[in-house]
């Protein structure tokens, strides 16, 4: 009897394992902001550790974990050794019993599945369509699970969903009955001591209220003067965001950078300035020292130490709509302020979101039949009349937040990331 030559027959065990790995890989290569700011899982006896949890390199924005397993549970514990500060103790003095103790303080975050089902039809739509909706299955289920994962992401690490929103967005508002289980793991507002607004008298200072409102004015726009005085800031205080070291970066050490993720309204403040070109010419400059990373390539731009990027979706404030902030360095109680009716349908505040290493982690299991994060299941209903297509991954995303003992008391503090509010002139009424 000749063998069978089909490649993937329907209910070959195989199938699953075989589309879910060519799906992850898909993922894990795409082409996107999000993905470029994850390093790549260590290699050689040197990344052995990291190598046996599986997880990336903690120089980048997002860290990621692959550490889950049957029997490990679905949290991933993260750990920081609180920085110390000490004195030496000279010549012959008593050193015994004086030694400066050692803190650790800790974050986790959980995983759960995330699922997209769709309906490709039935045998009339197969003969009544001019598409073969089979073949277009997995591309489109593929396109929705990549853009719940990038956006989960960019709303973890801006502390807020906003309210933008129209067809392109997966993850809804926090309006939605779903919005907390969708994003698995809170999604926390910028602590106070990483949170700050655009002014113009100033380039930027703290998130401040004013009466119920966010103390900015349509005039306090995103510009140079505001990268300006974020580079400042973060010379100036305590233990800012660590730096982010791309691989191969030459200058890394040298000169260190962080990244900002831009609205498209803010970024485009920068297209009409003057010094764009040369901010380019600074960002394909630095690419060549960093072996050409795609993350300063297209539209970006180096300004004095930061990387500015343009994020996918825009996190949006319009007037009237609450703004959620910390008002204590010590505490993760949320308050809310809202966006100056004065703003009306012409401005609104969008979200910059400046990323240090290890802003956000993203923990990723393996699913008990593929072995892998990806899942993929194909079911025919109805005496095999009628079609229906899954995709699935198991994974969850948090803010990585730590107590840190500043040495003057401990705050709580968004570890690689920080928020900057500013006004942005908007086409039309809220989207």
């Amino acid at each position: 009897m000749p063998a069978n030559k089909t490649h993937a027959r329907y209910g070959d065990p195989k199938n699953m394992v075989q589309q879910a790995a060519g799906l992850f890989a898909t993922h894990m290569q795409r082409n996107t902001t999000l993905n470029r700011l994850t390093g790549k899982m260590p290699k050689g006896t040197a990344g052995a550790t990291a190598t046996l949890r599986k997880q990336s390199t903690q120089h980048m924005p997002i860290v990621r974990c692959q550490d889950l397993g049957k029997g490990r549970g679905d949290e991933v514990t993260f750990h920081l050794l609180n920085p110390v500060g000490a004195k030496p103790i000279m010549g012959s003095r008593y050193a015994e019993g004086r030694g400066t103790g050692l803190s650790i303080s800790e974050d986790r975050l959980r995983v759960d599945q995330a699922r997209f089902p769709l309906d490709l039809g039935d045998a009339m739509t197969s003969i009544r369509s001019p598409v073969e909706f089979r073949a277009l299955g997995r591309p489109a289920a593929q396109n929705l699970m990549d853009r719940y994962i990038d956006q989960s992401l960019l709303v973890h690490m801006a502390g807020a969903r906003g309210y933008h929103n129209n067809i392109e967005w997966v993850v809804p508002t926090e309006q939605d009955a779903d919005f907390e289980a969708i994003m698995v793991n809170r999604v926390k507002a910028p602590t106070k001591n990483r949170h700050y607004i655009a002014d113009n008298g100033g380039g930027i200072k703290p998130f401040t209220a004013n009466a119920g409102e966010v103390d900015l004015t349509t005039g306090d726009l995103m510009d140079m003067d505001v990268i300006d005085a974020i580079r400042t800031t973060m010379d100036q205080i305590a233990l800012p965001p660590p730096v982010v070291k791309f691989e191969g970066d030459k200058a890394a050490d040298d000169s260190p950078l962080r990244v900002m993720l831009v609205s498209p309204a803010q970024y485009s403040s920068f297209a009409t300035d003057p010094s764009f070109r040369q901010m380019q010419a600074s960002a394909l400059a630095r690419a060549n020292q960093a072996k050409g990373h795609p993350l300063f390539l297209g539209e970006a731009g180096l300004w004095n130490g930061i990387l500015i990027v343009k994020m996918p979706k825009p996190i949006r404030f319009y007037a009237g709509d609450t703004i959620k902030y910390c008002a204590s360095a010590s505490s993760e109680t949320e308050s809310g302020v809202v966006v100056p009716e004065s703003f009306g349908d012409k401005f609104a505040v969008d979200r910059a979101i400046l990323l240090g290493g290890q802003a956000v982690a993203e923990a990723l299991a393996a699913h008990k039949r593929s072995g892998i994060p990806f899942f993929w299941s194909e079911k025919e209903l109805d005496h095999d009349d009628k079609v229906e297509l899954l995709l699935g991954a198991i994974r969850g995303v948090s803010k990585i937040r730590f107590e840190v003992d500043t040495g003057e008391g401990k705050e709580i503090t968004d570890y690689g990331v920080t928020a900057i509010d500013t006004a942005v002139p908007i086409i039309g009424a809220r989207k």
